[in-house]
C-alpha cells in the first residue's frame, strides 16, 4: 500500500509530504497517525533545523474524509474523537517544537486542511489555490486550530464570515487578508519552497524557538506578564552559542553561521 504520509529529511529540513492524492488528501485515521508520527520525530531529532508540509496532487487537503466519517455510521461521535484527537496532537507538536514550520500549499485547501495551513510560521501558496473551512456544509464545527488560528490571523469579523458561509478565499485575497504569506505563481511554488526552506534551516533554530513560543502564548498574555516572559526568553538565547555567533558576526559585518555554532 502507498504510504498516505511521506518523510524525508534532507540536510537540515525535513519534509512531510501528505500522499492519498486520489482523495485530495482527505484526512482519515491512518493519514492522521502518520502525521502525529511524523510531528513527533522532527520535533525529536535534533538535526533537523526546519520542517515543510506540502501535499502531492492536485488539492493541498480536502479536510476530513467524508468517506470515512459515513463508513463509520452510529460510531460516527467515537470516529471524531479519535480522528480529531490525533490531529490535534500533531498540531500541538508543530506548534510547540522549537523549529520553525514552512507549510507549501499546492492547491485547494479545507476545513482541516486550511487548519494545517494557518499551523505554518510561514504559508506560501500557488496562485491556484484557494481556501475554504468546509465545516458548516456538512454541519459540523471547526476542529484542528480553526477556531484558534483564524480570528487571530484576519481577525474576527472575517472569521466570521469565513466560518459561517463557507467563503471560498482564492490565493491572493488569502495573502491580501493575512491568512497567508504569500501567493506566488504556481510554476514558482518549488523555487519558492527551496529559497524559504534554506534560509529557515539557516536560521538560529534556538532564537526561533523562543520566538514562536512567546508568539503563541502573546493572545491570552497580561502586558506584564508577556514582557516578563520576554525577559525570561532574551536572557535565556544570550546564553547560547547562536546568540554569540550572530554577535561576531555583526561586528565583523559578515553572514553569522549558525549551523555551526548551534551547539557552541
Amino acid at each position: 500500500m502507498t504510504e498516505p504520509l511521506t518523510l524525508s529529511i534532507e540536510g537540515p529540513v525535513a519534509t512531510l509530504t501528505l500522499n492519498r492524492p486520489e482523495s485530495g488528501n482527505a484526512l482519515d485515521r491512518p493519514l492522521a497517525l502518520a502525521l502525529l508520527e511524523a510531528a513527533i520525530r522532527c520535533d525529536q531529532d535534533e538535526t533537523v533545523r526546519c520542517v515543510v508540509l506540502t501535499a502531492t496532487g492536485r488539492l493541498f487537503c480536502a479536510g476530513g474524509d467524508i468517506a470515512a466519517f459515513a463508513d463509520s455510521g452510529s460510531s460516527i461521535p467515537s470516529f471524531f474523537s479519535e480522528l480529531a484527537g490525533l490531529l490535534h496532537m500533531s498540531v500541538t507538536r508543530f506548534m510547540r517544537m522549537t523549529k520553525p514550520l514552512l507549510v507549501v500549499v499546492n492547491g485547494p485547501a479545507a476545513g482541516a486542511g486550511l487548519s494545517l495551513a494557518m499551523a505554518g510560521d510561514i504559508v506560501i501558496a500557488a496562485k491556484s489555490a484557494h481556501f475554504s473551512a468546509g465545516y458548516v456544509g456538512v454541519g459540523l464545527s471547526p476542529d484542528v486550530g480553526t477556531s484558534w488560528h483564524l480570528p487571530r490571523l484576519i481577525g474576527i469579523r472575517r472569521a466570521q464570515e469565513l466560518l459561517l458561509t463557507n467563503r471560498r478565499v482564492p490565493a491572493l485575497e488569502a495573502e491580501r487578508i493575512g491568512l497567508i504569506t504569500r501567493a506566488v505563481e504556481d510554476d514558482e511554488l518549488a523555487s519558492e519552497r527551496q529559497r524559504y526552506a534554506e534560509a529557515l534551516s539557516e536560521a538560529p533554530v534556538g532564537a526561533i524557538g523562543l520566538t514562536r513560543q512567546l508568539l503563541v502564548e502573546s493572545f491570552n498574555s497580561p502586558l506584564e506578564q508577556q514582557l516578563e516572559r520576554e525577559a525570561r526568553s532574551v536572557v535565556a538565547a544570550s546564553r547560547s552559542g547562536e546568540s554569540r555567533e550572530g554577535i561576531r558576526a555583526f561586528l565583523e559585518k559578515r553572514k553569522p553561521n549558525f549551523l555551526e555554532e548551534r551547539s557552541a
